[in-house]
């Protein structure tokens, strides 16, 4: 081979050397990130008063709950599925329709921690919490009544969910709320309430 020739290909040697050892491999793929998902709750029920310290009337109430779920905040395998801590804040719309009082407004925060199948098909919820609200209190006219608008609220709520249909969710559980003025009022009865309750939700 002649001394040009070596000279040509030693050049196209030389200038491919940088590229070379300057090329970077291709990125890995990114996994997709999934996003974070709140959940809205609309649930019903019926509330009857229980036990014998506090008020000895006979209230029924109608609880209509509109709930906002924040995203998990922490979510952990456990039992073939999935453990879920998160938040929820509700919005607590309550006929009373037997008792002194017509209705009890209020609002509420609460924990929760759901256990989800691998699945999703089926989960089971507990959460409890409390919070404050307003009724037209009647315990200076009717004995047994409560004793003034403002009133504290306490909740434990605990029930099954069945996924319907992509992010749908229907609910089934048992709800205790009880309703007192923390002493602030001297009268103060008190009302603990306990039933059943069924919701649906939706993630989005």
């Amino acid at each position: 081979m002649s001394p040009s020739r070596w000279c040509f290909l030693a050049g196209l040697a030389l200038t491919a050397l940088p590229l070379a050892f300057s090329a970077e491999p291709p990125p890995p793929p990114r996994t997709p990130i999934a996003p974070l998902r709140w959940e809205t709750e609309v649930t019903t029920g019926i509330l009857w008063k229980v036990g014998g310290g506090g008020s000895q009337l006979p209230y029924v109430l109608l609880p209509q709950i509109i709930s906002f779920k924040i995203p998990p905040i922490n979510e952990r395998p456990w039992a073939g599925g999935t453990l879920v801590f998160r938040s929820r804040f509700s919005l607590l719309l309550e006929p009373i329709v037997r008792g002194p009082e017509h209705s009890y407004l209020g609002v509420a925060a609460a924990g929760e921690v759901e256990w989800r199948s691998a699945s999703e098909q089926f989960t089971g919820f507990f959460s409890s919490g409390g919070g404050f609200g307003w009724m037209d209190s009647k315990g200076y006219e009717v004995p047994g009544g409560q004793g003034q608008d403002f009133n504290l609220n306490w909740l434990i709520h605990g029930g099954v969910r069945l996924r319907l249909a992509h992010d749908w969710r229907l609910s089934l559980g048992l709800y205790f709320q009880h309703i007192s003025n923390r002493g602030m009022d001297k009268i103060n009865p008190g009302l603990n309430a306990l039933g059943p309750t069924l919701g649906l939700s939706r993630k989005f």
